[in-house]
């Protein structure tokens, strides 16, 4: 590294974990501070490369691949490839999963060498919030009430606040987030827009196992009978969807009654605008849904076309 400033650390280089494949293109750094990702950012914007950035919060499977796979179809011979690891805890609220979140750094920095990322920043609580919890904080606005802020009433506020941080600590150009959390890519999407942050955000399509399962890290925590439950939420969308020639209360109860069928109690089943406000009787739409598997909350969402054959 060139250009280090008096008193700052080199990010770390790291050996290819066991089991993973090397890439001669890719020598992937650790991050741990602030000062570690400001010598490969500013070495990036010196030679004139962009920053795009894939924040998440570990415990990394194929979804989270896909989201680097879209980042790096963006990424210019001088631009740089940050993912994020960092499990927040202003986005758990009390009695939620904060505790038994996976945490599994070894093996995610294999994924993202074998991704080619560049640069991994795996910062503590401590380095995200010195001092504790701080005293700014995002408001995330009215469209955090709804759907999953009307179960999690604090969980959108942690998250953009989060967010924010990492665009002030990363200084991204462009951000990838996933579309399995709409809301969620929603929520920052206005936020980049009402905050002025200059920040281009990419939502990637969901990612599923061969049996329609969409991908997230809590799975690991069903058992094989919650499993095979968990399958009623996309098998809920696709009734959702073949009913959009209906209109969006047809939609609604088509989801809604497999999800009975199959014994599940959804925390949600709504259908939206693609920017979550009312449904429309005709045109582009979301449907949603929620429901707790066991003791795993899931969610998952379609894009639908509504009152057109």
């Amino acid at each position: 590294m060139t250009g280090l400033p008096s008193g700052t650390s080199e990010p770390e280089a790291l050996e290819l974990p066991s089991g993973f494949e090397s890439h001669e293109e890719t020598a992937l750094l650790l991050a741990s501070t602030r000062d570690e990702l400001r010598v490969p950012v500013d070495e990036a914007r010196a030679r004139g490369g962009r920053v795009l950035l894939v924040p998440t919060m570990g415990a990394l499977h194929d979804g989270h691949a896909s989201l680097v796979r879209t980042a790096r179809g963006r990424r210019g011979p001088d631009d740089l490839l940050v993912v994020s690891i960092f499990v927040n805890p202003l986005q758990f609220g009390q009695g939620e999963d904060l505790d038994r979140y996976p945490r599994t750094l070894d093996a995610d920095l294999g994924v993202c060498v074998e991704e080619q990322v560049d640069v991994v920043f795996a910062p503590s609580v401590d380095e995200v919030y010195p001092g504790g919890h701080p005293q700014v904080t995002v408001d995330p606005g009215p469209l955090a009430a709804v759907l999953e802020g009307a179960v999690r009433s604090t969980h959108f506020r942690g998250v953009l606040t989060v967010v924010a941080k990492l665009f002030g600590l990363v200084g991204p150009d462009v951000a990838v987030f996933g579309q399995k959390d709409y809301q969620q890519l929603t929520l920052i999407r206005r936020m980049v827009e009402d905050l002025c942050l200059g920040v281009e955000i990419l939502g990637a399509e969901t990612v599923r196992e061969p049996d329609g399962l969409a991908l997230s890290s809590r799975n690991r925590f069903l058992s094989p009978d919650e499993r095979v439950q968990g399958l009623a939420l996309s098998a809920a969308l696709r009734a959702g969807l073949a009913a959009g020639p209906s209109g969006p209360e047809a939609v609604r109860q088509a989801a809604a009654s497999l999800l009975a069928d199959a014994g599940v109690e959804p925390d949600y089943v709504e259908v939206t605008d693609p920017d979550l406000g009312p449904a429309p009787e005709r045109g582009p739409a979301r449907l949603l849904v929620a429901a707790r598997i066991g003791s795993t909350r899931l969610i998952d969402n379609a894009a639908l076309d509504l009152g057109r054959p």
